[in-house]
């Protein structure tokens, strides 16, 4: 008889190896893949102002406007003249202890030497310093206000990412709760409880959820793309996640209050006050700069037969002419407009807020009722028809209308917590801080 052991050892050892290799092919794949990156809104906000491009420039405008101080700040530059005067090339000497002719062009050369330097008065050098100080604060106003304004560009993103995910789990739990329905039908069928039309209504009916759930699949990745934009990230959108909160929870606000932290708050309208002030140094350094600055002199020089001379200078220009009217105008004129606008930038804050509360106030109006009765009604209703159903007391029609009013009510309700998170966003960039979580 013929003994094929020789065979099958070198088979169950091949098999082994086989085996040893993939396990340790699958360990190596979990260790080398990469975690998942998950933020809650605090990071998000702090990645955003380490990452936003737009940030970033804006904090570059502020050292370039911090540069234009030290220029402001500066003194005129001294001018030095050296000069060489009677410098003749063709001029030829006798020697006298040899008696030939001596190239010496320097023979009568006049050195002269003098220096010069503008001195300003008026403080017209503090003022250009105070002015461009109050150019540089206004830009950091103005930074902060584009910073108010992509932090709710942000927030906007991080709801709506909340809501998605929200969203995708409810149609997910829907789908599988009425596919757990389908099994149950499908039992019944096999009893004789129902007909199979009604399971077939009801296999065609499922076709509703499927769709939800890949709708909301595809909103929840959009918002990750967004999300992902905003914070300059390249990370793959599978490996991104967001955590938070999505519900409604109530903060009680008042109008008047909302209102006064706004007009402390605003940067937008602190950088309309800053202009103002900025407008009034500029006008004082209009006026300074109608004033004339002497600039003194001093020479050093040789003019035979005296040795050497010391000599002092003063010139002053005749504000004659041009006694700097047209700035000294322009800047008056500019003290006024800044105003204006201050004046505007007040208005424009009381209807932000305005706007945002009354949008804020009809979300709560909404929400209040559907959390407090619609989605326990739903569902009492839901559970109490379905149970009914299954045992014969309810018909096809009344279960997949309870089964549609349950899901309507969810996802308004869960549209409706995402308006308020919305508008509780537009709410804090109207005042120009987080008031409401």
């Amino acid at each position: 008889m013929r003994n094929n052991n020789f065979r099958t050892v070198p088979r169950v050892q091949s098999k082994v190896a086989a085996f040893a290799l993939l396990m340790f092919g699958a360990a190596s794949a979990q260790v080398s893949a990469p975690s998942p990156k998950v933020l809650d809104w605090a990071g998000i906000q702090t990645e955003f102002r380490a990452a936003n491009p737009t940030l970033r420039a804006g904090r570059i405008g502020i050292d370039e406007s911090k540069a234009q101080e030290v220029t402001a700040h500066l003194r005129p530059n001294p001018d030095v003249t050296a000069t060489l005067d009677q410098f003749n090339p063709f001029k030829s000497y006798a020697s006298p202890s040899s008696g030939n002719d001596v190239y010496r062009p320097l023979a009568n050369v006049l050195p002269y030497f003098s220096g010069s330097y503008l001195y300003e008065r008026a403080g017209k050098r503090d003022l250009r310093f105070a002015s461009a100080k109050q150019a540089t604060a206004i830009a950091e106003s103005q930074l902060t206000d584009l910073e108010r304004t992509l932090m709710f560009n942000l927030r906007t993103a991080f709801v709506q990412m909340l809501q998605a995910k929200a969203t995708l789990a409810v149609t997910k739990e829907s789908l599988k709760d009425y596919d757990r329905l389908l099994e149950v039908s499908n039992e019944r069928l096999k009893a004789g409880d129902i007909a199979r039309m009604d399971l077939a209504r009801l296999q065609l009916n499922r076709i509703q959820y499927l769709t939800d759930v890949q709708t909301a699949e595809v909103n929840l990745r959009t918002a990750k793309i967004q999300l992902l934009s905003l914070l300059n990230d390249r990370s793959p959108v599978e490996l991104f996640d967001v955590k938070g909160d999505f519900d409604f929870h109530e903060q009680p606000v008042t109008l008047d209050e909302l209102r006064r932290i706004a007009l402390a708050s605003r940067p937008d309208l602190k950088a309309a006050v800053q202009a103002i002030e900025k407008a009034g140094t500029d006008y004082k350094l209009a006026v300074a700069n109608s004033s004339s600055d002497p600039t003194f002199g001093v020479d050093f020089a040789r003019n035979p037969p005296i040795p050497a001379y010391i000599g002092f200078s003063m010139t002053v220009p005749l504000r004659i002419f041009d006694k700097n009217q047209g700035e000294r105008a322009r800047t008056q004129l500019e003290i006024s407009r800044s105003e204006k606008l201050r004046d505007a930038g007040t208005a424009q804050v009381y209807n932000d807020v305005d706007s945002a509360f009354a949008t804020l106030s009809s979300s709560l109006e909404l929400l209040r009722p559907y959390k407090a009765t619609y989605l326990k009604q739903a569902g009492e209703v839901r559970d109490t028809v379905s149970f009914a159903y299954q045992r014969g007391g309810a018909s096809l029609l009344d279960f997949l209308s309870a089964q549609n009013d349950y899901r309507t009510i969810q996802l308004s309700y869960l549209n409706l917590v995402g308006a308020y998170m919305m508008s509780a966003s537009q709410l804090n960039m109207a005042v120009g801080r987080e008031v409401i979580q």
